[in-house]
């Protein structure tokens, strides 16, 4: 819990930023009719006292959906007016230098700009913080309703080497399911659908089955159980599958939550690897798939990860494919260490499920932390897939960057 004065200090400068902003919208609406000055004060100050509010009764609401949607909306109020107040400052800097050229000035005896008048507001400067930023918490709000918007993408991934029974060889990539942000189950047995149809040699998950704890399977068993592939479903562990960021009785408490998370992943029919190898065998001929717990390069995530144990036995002249959680594992260990790793599939980064993309074009914040983000990546010989996942946390929506269901193809 934070501190009684982090929160005073929080609210307090939250409170100066609504006043701030309220000054300037009032000069931009002042030839306005009575009515409109009367909705826009209304609206603003509604959506302000929510933010506020948010932020004062988020301990206390106990409803985790509920608590998504209230934390998303003040999150993103708050942003929003960072980002309108980043406009007006620039013109209130642009307005204290010509003040203050104006100052010097008249004490030399000219005139300059008439700036004992004052200078006014620069319209264009702040006509254009308010509709982008407007734009940017309409877009959250519009993204509420993409978070279950499942995409199926489709790549062609040349291995070096590969068996020729496994020429043309399918495999269904997902990541990410975060069961405990879930609530719309039709909509989800929609993803299965999707997965389902694509008739995949093999289904692989590289992890955040949950968000923190096993029992948020509980009501997802029946649905993610009709899963199935040919050659099996195998899964790893994601940062947020050992229920690290939650307060638990003890350290006994949260290692039975873990057993417990991997019985579900053994109920739900899937094979997690932990730190080892499998064959996966087709007409006598076989490639090696290999399952690594969660290992980030970043700094505040743990390192369980354990390749010299996952790599046992297996022969540098094999067709390896690695199910690693966390992407930024992929060039921090993978290529400088174990160059018979031909593919990598990853997820973790959701694509920060906030971004703009198209064939030619792909932007993200979460870029400025993470180099491979979502998509294809390749070094040399090498190449890395990372998921942008198939669920969501935090922010209960998705904007410009949808849930993804990837079908590979082996060639």
């Amino acid at each position: 819990m934070r501190s009684p004065l982090f929160i005073f200090i929080l609210v307090t400068v939250l409170i100066l930023i609504d006043f701030y902003i309220y000054a300037v919208l009032k000069t931009l609406f002042q030839s306005a009719s009575i009515g409109t000055k009367s909705f826009i004060s209304i609206l603003y100050w509604t959506l302000c006292i929510v933010s506020v509010g948010s932020f004062l009764l988020f301990p206390f609401i106990v409803n985790p959906y509920f608590k998504q949607y209230i934390f998303s909306i003040g999150i993103g109020w708050v942003l929003t007016q960072i980002f309108m107040v980043l406009f007006f400052l620039i013109d209130d800097v642009r307005r204290g230098a010509f003040w203050t050229m104006g100052q010097v000035a008249s004490a030399a005896g000219a005139k300059f700009l008439n700036a004992d008048k004052g200078i006014p507001r620069s319209a264009f400067l702040s006509w254009l913080g308010v509709g982008l930023s407007s734009t940017l918490f309409l877009s959250l709000l519009y993204g509420f309703g993409n978070k279950y918007k499942y995409t199926l993408i489709k790549k062609k991934i040349a291995l070096n080497g590969l068996p020729s029974s496994f020429k043309g060889f399918k495999i269904i990539h997902i990541s990410d399911i975060h069961s405990g942000s879930l609530k719309d189950q039709a909509a989800v047995l929609k993803g299965i659908a999707m997965i389902q149809k694509q008739n995949a040699d093999l289904i692989l998950f590289t992890g955040d089955l949950v968000n923190d704890r096993a029992t948020e399977m509980k009501d997802w068993m029946s649905i993610f159980s009709q899963i199935k592939a040919p050659h099996g479903v195998y899964s790893t562990l994601g940062n947020h599958d050992y229920g690290d960021y939650v307060s638990w009785d003890s350290p006994v408490a949260k290692q039975q939550n873990l057993e417990a998370l991997k019985k579900v992943h053994h109920d739900l029919g899937w094979r997690l690897l932990m730190n080892e190898n499998v064959l996966i065998t087709k007409q006598d001929e076989a490639i090696r798939l290999v399952g690594i717990e969660n290992w980030g390069a970043k700094a505040r995530f743990p390192k369980y990860g354990k390749m010299e144990q996952a790599m046992h036995g297996v022969g540098d002249k094999e067709v390896i494919v690695l199910m690693s959680h966390d992407p930024s594992h992929w060039e921090a260990e993978v290529i400088p260490k174990y160059p018979a790793i031909q593919l990598t599939l990853a997820g973790h980064t959701h694509g920060m499920q906030f971004g703009l993309e198209n064939p030619y074009f792909k932007w993200s914040p979460v870029q400025w932390v993470y180099k491979q983000w979502a998509g294809i990546y390749d070094n040399k010989k090498q190449q890395l897939y990372v998921n942008r996942g198939f669920g969501f946390i935090g922010y209960p929506g998705r904007v410009g960057i949808l849930p993804e269901i990837t079908l590979i193809e082996l060639v």
